[in-house]
Protein backbone atom coordinates (compact mmCIF):
# COMPACT_ATOMS: atom_id res chain seq x y z
CA UNK A 1 0.00 0.00 0.00
CA UNK A 2 2.64 2.11 -0.39
CA UNK A 3 2.29 5.37 -2.20
CA UNK A 4 5.58 5.46 -5.73
CA UNK A 5 5.56 9.01 -7.18
CA UNK A 6 7.78 7.24 -9.75
CA UNK A 7 4.95 4.78 -10.97
CA UNK A 8 2.85 7.69 -11.21
CA UNK A 9 4.73 9.59 -13.56
CA UNK A 10 5.41 6.34 -15.25
CA UNK A 11 1.48 5.59 -15.66
CA UNK A 12 0.40 9.28 -15.67
CA UNK A 13 0.76 9.46 -20.01
CA UNK A 14 -1.32 6.68 -20.03
CA UNK A 15 -4.11 7.82 -17.93
CA UNK A 16 -4.11 11.39 -19.67
CA UNK A 17 -5.14 9.67 -23.14
CA UNK A 18 -7.62 7.94 -21.27
CA UNK A 19 -9.27 11.76 -20.04
CA UNK A 20 -9.18 12.38 -23.82
CA UNK A 21 -11.02 9.51 -25.01
CA UNK A 22 -12.86 10.32 -21.85
CA UNK A 23 -13.86 13.71 -22.36
CA UNK A 24 -14.56 13.25 -25.87
CA UNK A 25 -17.19 10.78 -25.53
CA UNK A 26 -19.01 12.67 -23.23
CA UNK A 27 -19.08 15.59 -25.69
CA UNK A 28 -19.74 13.55 -28.48
CA UNK A 29 -22.59 12.10 -26.46
CA UNK A 30 -23.79 15.20 -24.86
CA UNK A 31 -24.32 17.18 -28.07
CA UNK A 32 -26.40 13.68 -29.82
CA UNK A 33 -28.21 13.62 -26.78
CA UNK A 34 -29.44 16.78 -26.94
CA UNK A 35 -30.18 16.57 -31.02
CA UNK A 36 -32.00 13.41 -30.50
CA UNK A 37 -33.92 14.84 -27.28
CA UNK A 38 -35.12 17.49 -28.93
CA UNK A 39 -36.08 15.56 -32.10
CA UNK A 40 -37.75 13.12 -29.55
CA UNK A 41 -39.69 15.98 -27.36
CA UNK A 42 -41.09 17.43 -30.96
CA UNK A 43 -41.79 14.29 -31.91
CA UNK A 44 -43.59 13.58 -29.06
CA UNK A 45 -45.68 16.89 -29.33
CA UNK A 46 -46.64 15.41 -32.45
CA UNK A 47 -50.71 15.79 -33.65
CA UNK A 48 -50.39 12.35 -35.28
CA UNK A 49 -51.80 9.74 -32.19
CA UNK A 50 -49.61 7.11 -33.96
CA UNK A 51 -46.27 9.24 -34.27
CA UNK A 52 -46.97 10.11 -30.78
CA UNK A 53 -47.59 7.25 -29.31
CA UNK A 54 -44.37 5.17 -31.01
CA UNK A 55 -42.16 7.94 -29.46
CA UNK A 56 -43.36 7.95 -25.82
CA UNK A 57 -42.85 3.93 -26.04
CA UNK A 58 -39.41 4.29 -27.35
CA UNK A 59 -38.63 7.39 -24.59
CA UNK A 60 -40.31 4.53 -21.75
CA UNK A 61 -38.53 1.74 -23.22
CA UNK A 62 -34.87 3.13 -23.42
CA UNK A 63 -35.42 4.93 -20.02
CA UNK A 64 -36.34 1.19 -18.48
CA UNK A 65 -33.27 -0.76 -19.68
CA UNK A 66 -29.74 -0.26 -18.23
CA UNK A 67 -27.28 1.76 -19.92
CA UNK A 68 -24.56 -1.25 -19.48
CA UNK A 69 -27.24 -3.71 -21.65
CA UNK A 70 -27.94 -1.18 -24.57
CA UNK A 71 -24.21 -0.76 -24.77
CA UNK A 72 -24.15 -4.44 -25.13
CA UNK A 73 -26.30 -4.85 -28.09
CA UNK A 74 -24.87 -2.08 -30.17
CA UNK A 75 -21.29 -3.45 -29.74
CA UNK A 76 -21.73 -7.05 -29.22
CA UNK A 77 -25.47 -8.27 -30.90
CA UNK A 78 -25.98 -5.46 -33.62
CA UNK A 79 -23.23 -7.51 -35.66
CA UNK A 80 -25.00 -10.45 -35.73
CA UNK A 81 -27.70 -8.59 -37.68
CA UNK A 82 -24.59 -7.09 -39.93
CA UNK A 83 -24.56 -3.96 -38.58
CA UNK A 84 -21.08 -3.71 -37.06
CA UNK A 85 -19.68 -0.76 -34.88
CA UNK A 86 -16.49 0.12 -33.65
CA UNK A 87 -16.00 0.60 -29.86
CA UNK A 88 -16.22 4.31 -29.85
CA UNK A 89 -18.86 4.64 -32.01
CA UNK A 90 -21.33 2.53 -30.33
CA UNK A 91 -20.56 4.10 -26.87
CA UNK A 92 -21.17 7.78 -28.55
CA UNK A 93 -24.36 6.15 -29.89
CA UNK A 94 -25.73 4.64 -26.96
CA UNK A 95 -24.83 7.42 -24.59
CA UNK A 96 -26.87 9.63 -27.23
CA UNK A 97 -29.41 7.69 -27.17
CA UNK A 98 -29.84 7.08 -23.27
CA UNK A 99 -29.86 10.46 -22.51
CA UNK A 100 -31.70 11.56 -25.29
CA UNK A 101 -34.70 10.36 -23.64
CA UNK A 102 -34.20 12.09 -20.18
CA UNK A 103 -33.10 15.83 -22.17
CA UNK A 104 -36.47 15.19 -23.96
CA UNK A 105 -38.52 15.33 -21.28
CA UNK A 106 -36.30 18.59 -20.19
CA UNK A 107 -36.88 19.80 -23.46
CA UNK A 108 -41.01 19.05 -23.52
CA UNK A 109 -40.76 20.87 -19.88
CA UNK A 110 -38.86 23.58 -21.34
CA UNK A 111 -41.52 24.54 -24.20
CA UNK A 112 -44.36 23.40 -22.24
CA UNK A 113 -43.58 25.89 -19.68
CA UNK A 114 -43.45 28.73 -23.13
CA UNK A 115 -46.74 30.98 -22.39
CA UNK A 116 -49.60 30.45 -24.72
CA UNK A 117 -49.45 34.31 -25.70
CA UNK A 118 -46.39 33.98 -27.34
CA UNK A 119 -47.65 31.51 -29.89
CA UNK A 120 -50.31 33.08 -30.19
CA UNK A 121 -48.35 36.36 -31.44
CA UNK A 122 -46.00 34.25 -34.03
CA UNK A 123 -49.09 33.13 -35.57
CA UNK A 124 -50.73 36.89 -35.55
CA UNK A 125 -47.58 37.82 -36.80
CA UNK A 126 -47.70 35.13 -39.75
CA UNK A 127 -44.66 33.65 -38.97
CA UNK A 128 -43.96 30.01 -40.56
CA UNK A 129 -43.79 27.00 -38.00
CA UNK A 130 -39.41 27.31 -38.93
CA UNK A 131 -39.75 30.73 -37.72
CA UNK A 132 -42.15 30.05 -34.48
CA UNK A 133 -39.67 27.33 -33.17
CA UNK A 134 -36.34 29.18 -33.85
CA UNK A 135 -36.94 32.59 -33.33
CA UNK A 136 -39.42 32.74 -30.66
CA UNK A 137 -40.08 29.08 -28.59
CA UNK A 138 -36.83 27.60 -28.33
CA UNK A 139 -35.02 30.97 -27.79
CA UNK A 140 -37.47 30.87 -24.66
CA UNK A 141 -37.26 27.78 -23.90
CA UNK A 142 -33.49 26.36 -23.49
CA UNK A 143 -32.48 28.58 -20.75
CA UNK A 144 -34.36 27.50 -17.91
CA UNK A 145 -33.26 24.29 -19.48
CA UNK A 146 -30.09 24.70 -19.11
CA UNK A 147 -29.48 23.32 -15.22
CA UNK A 148 -31.07 19.90 -16.03
CA UNK A 149 -29.44 19.64 -19.19
CA UNK A 150 -26.21 20.49 -17.30
CA UNK A 151 -26.78 17.93 -14.49
CA UNK A 152 -27.48 15.50 -16.95
CA UNK A 153 -24.06 16.00 -19.09
CA UNK A 154 -22.67 15.30 -15.82
CA UNK A 155 -24.28 12.43 -15.02
CA UNK A 156 -23.22 11.21 -18.63
CA UNK A 157 -19.68 11.79 -17.92
CA UNK A 158 -19.62 9.94 -14.38
CA UNK A 159 -20.87 7.19 -16.49
CA UNK A 160 -17.84 6.89 -19.15
CA UNK A 161 -16.51 3.89 -17.02
CA UNK A 162 -19.08 1.80 -18.68
CA UNK A 163 -17.71 2.26 -21.91
CA UNK A 164 -15.23 0.00 -20.74
CA UNK A 165 -17.59 -3.33 -21.30
CA UNK A 166 -17.05 -2.34 -24.85
CA UNK A 167 -13.62 -2.51 -25.16
CA UNK A 168 -12.91 1.90 -25.41
CA UNK A 169 -10.07 3.07 -23.83
CA UNK A 170 -11.33 5.72 -21.73
CA UNK A 171 -9.79 6.43 -18.45
CA UNK A 172 -11.37 4.04 -15.72
CA UNK A 173 -10.26 1.10 -18.98
CA UNK A 174 -6.69 2.80 -18.99
CA UNK A 175 -6.32 3.08 -15.22
CA UNK A 176 -7.50 -0.51 -14.78
CA UNK A 177 -5.28 -2.25 -17.44
CA UNK A 178 -2.36 -0.30 -16.08
CA UNK A 179 -3.16 -2.02 -12.64
CA UNK A 180 -3.61 -5.23 -14.06
CA UNK A 181 -0.59 -5.47 -15.93
CA UNK A 182 1.78 -3.68 -13.01
CA UNK A 183 -0.42 -5.58 -9.97
CA UNK A 184 -0.77 -2.24 -8.44
CA UNK A 185 -4.27 -0.46 -8.14
CA UNK A 186 -3.39 2.42 -5.33
CA UNK A 187 -1.96 4.99 -7.51
CA UNK A 188 -4.15 4.20 -11.25
CA UNK A 189 -7.32 3.85 -9.03
CA UNK A 190 -6.34 6.92 -6.96
CA UNK A 191 -5.86 9.05 -9.88
CA UNK A 192 -8.85 8.00 -11.44
CA UNK A 193 -11.13 9.31 -9.00
CA UNK A 194 -9.08 12.67 -8.81
CA UNK A 195 -9.56 12.72 -12.44
CA UNK A 196 -13.39 12.88 -12.15
CA UNK A 197 -13.27 14.96 -9.54
CA UNK A 198 -10.91 17.57 -11.00
CA UNK A 199 -12.86 17.24 -14.03
CA UNK A 200 -16.30 17.65 -12.87
CA UNK A 201 -15.68 20.66 -10.81
CA UNK A 202 -14.45 22.44 -13.86
CA UNK A 203 -17.42 21.29 -15.69
CA UNK A 204 -20.01 22.50 -12.80
CA UNK A 205 -17.83 25.66 -12.37
CA UNK A 206 -18.23 26.53 -16.26
CA UNK A 207 -21.91 25.22 -16.65
CA UNK A 208 -22.53 27.69 -13.27
CA UNK A 209 -21.26 30.87 -15.24
CA UNK A 210 -23.16 30.10 -18.44
CA UNK A 211 -26.33 29.73 -16.43
CA UNK A 212 -25.83 32.97 -15.28
CA UNK A 213 -25.43 34.39 -18.26
CA UNK A 214 -28.41 33.49 -20.07
CA UNK A 215 -30.00 34.33 -16.86
CA UNK A 216 -29.09 37.69 -17.67
CA UNK A 217 -29.52 37.60 -21.40
CA UNK A 218 -33.58 36.53 -20.52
Amino acid sequence: MDWSWSFVWEILPTLLEGVRVTILATLGGAVLAAVIGLALALLRRSPNKAVMRTTSFVIEFIRGTPLLVQLYFLFYVLPDAGITLGPMTAGLIGLGLHYGTYTAEVYRAGIDNVPTGQWEAAKACNLTGRQTWTQIILPQAIPPMVPALANYLIAMFKETPLLSAITVLELMNQARSVANFNYRYLEPMTLVGVFFLIISLISVSLLRLLERRLGRIG
